[in-house]
């Protein structure tokens, strides 16, 4: 049994993020249903050229897309809309992510559906929302976290902000609180029977996980600079150091008991027994922080970064090895945690993967099936809903459905 198994979701999402959103409802046991242009894109399967088996086992490593159907199909023709009404007509959800105004255009929009189901759930994901001065803007990751204060204070006090991966919009502002707001949208169906609009945006994701930053600024206009907060990696305590074998090694000890023991272990209790202030006038230029910045980069520069993580975890010190993504699915932890996980597939053999979450006791995901490739599951899906193989044979060679 799987929390969400009988739940049925149309996906228009088309973008990354989306994609991670409902594959984290479909290692649920939702049902979830790609509807993707009636003929791929030239670079489908994110720039994969290859064809015939190759180009299936390279679209099974693409885990956003597992346990998922895909079906071609052409939204612009009438025929292709009456097709999406059909499957929408018995949808749970629905999740798009195109600029506001499209959905309405090709009349797949909420208003449209919930008169066909008035308890569909609608998830609409876009950059700055259906309404406001911004709603027809284009954007990407690195635009919406600047307007959401998020980029600029991240990296050092001098020069321009560190530009991050596309994490904190993309795939946390988006894919989890998009999935967080599906979740809770189906709750309250479940209570009172019907389904609801959805307007979720990428900027203001960003900005919610901004929330614990902003108090000050909120409560009496102390704005956060870039580079003085303790968690930028401007404090000895808190930061990222080479290591003898030219990697690097992280340390968090922000409690000051955690930085008596790197202290002790590393020979300079004489530092343990400085004032322990988050004022920056502790850091100002050639103080204190200067002097333990310096002496700890020389210290650890004397080892390898496996033998200071091996030193000092044991001796309850917060730390960590910064890893090339290979060495992240050799981790022992990772293993145990069963965050990779290896599917057999009796044609494609082993394919390794991403695992689940979250991990819940007695009801967990599970990955049933790989990751599709365009219109795997056309026919199928259009056989469910009524549709027979002789108009099935039509909409192909019209160009409504692939």
């Amino acid at each position: 049994m799987h929390p969400l198994d009988g739940v049925k979701i149309l996906d228009l999402s088309n973008y990354v993020p989306g994609a991670l959103c409902t594959m984290i409802l479909a290692d649920m046991g939702a049902e979830v249903i790609k509807i993707e242009p009636a003929a791929p894109f030239p670079m489908e399967d994110m720039g994969y050229s290859s064809k015939g088996e190759e180009k299936r086992r390279k679209a099974a490593f693409f885990t956003l897309n597992r346990n998922k159907k895909s079906m071609g199909l052409n939204l612009r023709a009438p025929e292709g809309r009456e097709i999406f009404h059909r499957l929408a007509r018995k949808a749970d959800v629905v999740i798009e992510g195109y600029r506001p105004g499209v959905v309405q255009r090709l009349g797949v929009d909420y208003d449209t559906l919930r008169v066909m189901n008035p308890g569909v759930i609608y998830c609409s994901l876009s950059g700055y929302g259906q309404d406001g001065p911004y709603r027809l803007y284009s954007g990407h990751d690195i635009n919406y976290i600047s307007i959401a204060g998020v980029l600029g204070v991240i990296g050092p006090a001098e020069g321009p902000p560190s530009v991050p991966l596309n994490l904190i919009a993309d795939f946390a502002g988006v894919s989890l609180y998009g999935a967080v707001g599906i979740l809770l949208a189906y709750i309250a169906r479940q209570k009172t029977g019907e389904g609801q609009y959805i307007d979720h945006t990428y900027m203001e994701g960003a900005l919610h996980l901004l929330t614990w930053f902003t108090q000050d600024c909120l409560y009496n206009g102390t704005i956060l600079k870039r580079g003085e907060s303790w968690a930028a990696g401007t404090y000895p305590y808190y930061a990222v150091y080479e290591t003898k074998d030219g990697k690097y090694l992280s340390i968090g000890c922000l409690e000051p008991h955690f930085w008596d023991n790197l202290c002790r272990v590393v020979g300079r209790e004489d530092f343990s027994s400085h004032p322990w202030s988050m004022d920056t006038t502790f850091r100002k230029p050639g103080g204190q922080h200067d002097k333990m910045f310096r002496v700890l980069k020389e210290i650890f520069l004397t080892k390898t970064r496996d033998e200071w993580f091996d030193l000092l975890a044991p001796k309850d010190v917060p730390v960590g090895k910064v890893y090339a993504m290979d060495e992240v699915f050799t981790d022992p932890q990772i293993l145990a945690r069963k965050m990779v996980v290896e599917l057999e597939d009796p044609k494609l053999g082993k394919i390794r993967q991403v695992g689940i979450l979250p991990k819940l006791s007695s009801t967990p995901g599970s990955i049933r099936s790989l990751p599709p490739l365009h219109g795997d599951h056309t026919d199928e899906i259009l056989r469910g809903a009524g549709y027979s193989e002789k108009e099935i044979g039509e909409y192909r060679g019209k160009g409504i459905v692939g």
